[in-house]
């Protein structure tokens, strides 16, 4: 039996209606043909305000004006999946949705307009934050088992008044954690005082760190207070260490022992309480063997020592920290990126990150100038992060169980393929990580041959 087209148009409603993801359909003119309930409640506004108008003025998406999804499926026929945006709702509060498109035909295959269902992303969205927030530590986030260790340790860290030796590849983020340090210690309302040491001469660096009195050189027309003396009551941070002068090490073991110093041209010592944290991407005991770092001063500054893992050994944390920066530069840029395209991700997860985590803060806000409004894509980013090659074949959506799967290999490989070292540094489970292995077929390697 032929049903009329009105009931056949009632009976499709009814199905849309009962849909709890948001639909609605366009026609080649962009116009709005249907509205399901649930596009009503993600919006806010009524099916019959929305039908017959262009879908932009509905939905006022971040991308509409130069990225529109629908229409960029209609013209070139490929659909998109579970893309992130920002819509404005009818009471103008922006909210997150996943959006996926399709074509529109009729009988005769013929393209008529676009589908386009979405599902509002605001619990995911306070979720994912939520995650974020209980894998951090201060402006530090991981979720890598290491850094993990190291966050349960560091308010005990903090606490005390001991010094501090952080070790970790540049990039890493020692500064960070020295700050992170210092907010959680009972010095927390005085000052935090930053030096690279490493990037001053060795007279500089003196008179830098103690000060000088009016007329101690040419040119010392009056008296100026070193960082020790701004970092009173607080924290003093020596970035490098390891790059200071003989001359500067022997005054910087006195002002750890005695807790005093003398500024430059001066005879009268000064008193400091600052707490000192001291950082290096050296390795200090091989140049205390090497005569060129004194093993005294090793020994009063290596109270407590960090280890910073660099990225490459961290490359689960990479979704985590991108949305971290993310973020981040919406804030200071005013802008409503979404986030990273699933290609630009995949791209992130296979680069070996020699600068570390600064690196892959430096890209994003590389994507972040490149990038208008949405979402970041593969074109947006340093050339240097894009394989030269293409990705990967099936990397088009490096799925996340690709990434999953990529990750899983690295660490076996890293910890030598003993399972129970590799789940560990992965945060998970051992039977956990077993099934994994089976289920992505993964095949330890035979051992080379001698």
């Amino acid at each position: 039996m032929n049903l009329p087209k009105t009931e056949i148009k009632a009976h499709h409603q009814i199905i849309l209606d009962s849909i709890a993801d948001g639909v609605f359909t366009v026609d080649m003119d962009m116009c709005i043909s249907s509205f399901n309930r649930a596009a009503e409640k993600i919006t806010g506004i009524a099916r019959n305000d929305a039908i017959g108008r262009p879908c932009f003025e509905v939905l006022r998406a971040n991308v509409c004006e130069e990225n529109c999804l629908l229409r960029q499926t209609i013209e070139t026929e490929q659909p998109v999946i579970n893309a992130p945006v920002y819509i404005m709702r009818a009471d103008k509060k922006s909210i997150p949705i996943g959006v996926t498109t399709a074509l529109l035909k009729d009988a005769g295959g013929r393209i008529i307009g676009g589908v386009e269902t979405f599902q509002d992303l605001t619990a995911v969205d306070k979720l994912r934050k939520a995650l974020r927030k209980q894998h951090s530590f201060e402006d530090i986030v991981s979720k890598n088992a290491k850094m993990r260790d190291l966050f349960a340790i560091l308010p005990q860290v903090a606490e005390s008044n001991s010094s501090v030796l952080i070790e970790g590849a540049s990039g890493t983020g020692k500064e960070l954690v020295a700050r992170a340090i210092h907010a959680h210690s009972r010095g927390k309302e005085g000052p935090f005082i930053a030096i690279n040491c490493g990037a001053l001469p060795d007279s500089l660096c003196e008179s830098e760190l103690f000060g000088y009195k009016a007329g101690a050189f040419t040119d010392a027309k009056k008296d100026k207070p070193g960082r020790f003396a701004l970092a009173q009551n607080g924290t003093i941070f020596l970035d490098e260490i390891g790059d200071v002068s003989p001359t500067v090490q022997s005054r910087l073991l006195r002002v750890l022992e005695e807790r005093r110093y003398e500024p430059l041209g001066s005879t009268v010592s000064c008193e400091t309480n600052a707490r000192v944290i001291t950082a290096t991407h050296q390795n200090l005991r091989k140049l205390v063997e090497e005569g060129k770092f004194r093993e005294d001063l090793y020994f009063r500054i290596d109270i407590v020592k960090l280890s910073l893992p660099p990225l490459v050994q961290r490359k689960e944390d990479i979704p985590l920290l991108v949305d971290h920066f993310v973020d981040r530069f919406n804030h200071l840029s005013g802008k409503k990126i979404v986030g990273l395209s699933q290609k630009a991700i995949a791209s992130l997860m296979l680069y070996d990150w020699p600068g570390n985590v600064r690196e892959l803060e430096n890209t994003i806000e590389h994507g972040f100038v490149l990038c208008p409004q949405g979402i970041i894509r593969l074109h947006h980013l340093p050339a240097r992060v894009v394989p030269q090659s293409g990705l990967p074949a099936g990397a088009t959506g490096l799925s996340l169980k690709e990434v999953e799967k990529r990750t899983i290999l690295q660490a076996l490989d890293r910890n030598r393929w003993k399972k129970m070292a590799a789940a560990r540094e992965l945060g998970i489970d051992k039977n956990t990580l077993r099934r994994k292995i089976k289920r992505f077929g993964i095949v330890e390697p035979p051992p080379k041959s001698l």
